[in-house]
């Protein structure tokens, strides 16, 4: 994943609760390949990114119904 990619993922982490950190898989290297590690530095980046999508498609459970 790149930084962009990276940095929208972080947000949506931290939108819908995802657990994990990003960070760059070389740190001399910013522009290179980023991860999501766990807080064992485990690469849980699919798992992170399945839940993102998951969670951007989820649609409301609750909500009101208008009749006209």
């Amino acid at each position: 994943m790149t930084a962009g990619e990276a940095f929208e993922l972080h947000n949506a982490m931290r939108q819908y609760g995802i657990p994990g950190s990003v960070t760059p898989a070389d740190p001399d290297d910013l522009e290179g390949k980023w991860l999501v590690v766990d807080a064992d530095g485990q690469d849980i980046t699919a798992h992170a990114l399945t839940r993102a999508t998951v969670a951007r498609n989820r649609r409301p459970e609750r909500g009101f119904v208008i009749a006209r």
